[in-house]
């Protein structure tokens, strides 16, 4: 696939830390519309935070980029408070290849860390190509499967630059685990090299878990990108 590089409008985003293991949920805002990417728990919190910090921003969607308990526990919260405060329950998304896996705790890991998580059935499933149209900008979904099956990329390019929220694909200086139900290290090299190949040396890429990184600094330090790319993947 090829992604469409042409700049877009206006986004701010949010990130507030969710569920036991601290995963980084992300409140994207663009023109009077978000979508909550991630949302590991504390689903209730998670929406009022986006309507007191956002007062009168209309939720466009919640997008899970995996199908792990601690990116999709919080899934039902948001939604349910978003229709309480609205009377519209906003449309979720996850990749097809993932979508039963984040339906069952046992499936997803969360029960293996001591904690049932799961999320309802998608009202969409993503795809690689697919688009997500919001406010001003689109977010594009590359599938890199590896830390699950189902694992997605979702790019944008808007105003202020690039940006691509990798999941637990893509870490600052590593990559995610393998070890668990469903992971694959030889795919998740292969999606390494693949969002290598993809992605601008100015992305700035939004992680799962932790502080954020920029693509140039990957390609030049990070061990698993270097072993991608003399693989030639």
């Amino acid at each position: 696939m090829q992604l469409d590089l042409t700049p877009g409008g206006q986004l701010a985003i949010d990130v507030v830390n969710t569920c036991p293991l601290q995963t980084n949920t992300y409140l994207a805002v663009s023109a009077g519309e978000a979508v909550v990417v991630d949302p590991g728990g504390e689903g209730a919190e998670v929406y009022a935070y986006l309507a007191e910090k956002h007062p009168g921003v209309r939720l466009a969607a919640v997008i899970s980029t995996h199908g792990h308990g601690d990116h999709v526990g919080g899934v039902e919260g948001v939604l349910d408070a978003c229709e309480k405060a609205c009377g519209v329950r906003p449309p979720y998304l996850i990749s097809e290849t993932d979508a039963e896996r984040a339906q069952s705790a046992r499936a997803n890991s969360s029960h293996s860390f001591g904690y049932d998580a799961d999320a309802p059935a998608p009202d969409r499933m993503l795809h690689e190509g697919d688009t997500v149209t919001f406010g001003e900008v689109t977010l594009q979904v590359v599938e890199t499967p590896g830390h699950t099956p189902g694992g997605v990329v979702l790019f944008c390019a808007c105003a202020a630059g690039h940006v691509a929220f990798v999941g637990d694909t893509l870490f600052p200086g590593s990559a995610g685990r393998t070890d668990l139900a469903g992971g694959d290290a030889d795919a998740l090299l292969a999606s390494l090299g693949k969002l290598a190949r993809l992605l601008p040396a100015d992305t700035l890429c939004l992680v799962g878990h932790g502080p954020s990184t920029v693509m140039e600094r990957e390609l030049a330090a990070n061990p698993y990108l270097a072993e991608a790319r003399a693989r030639g993947l």
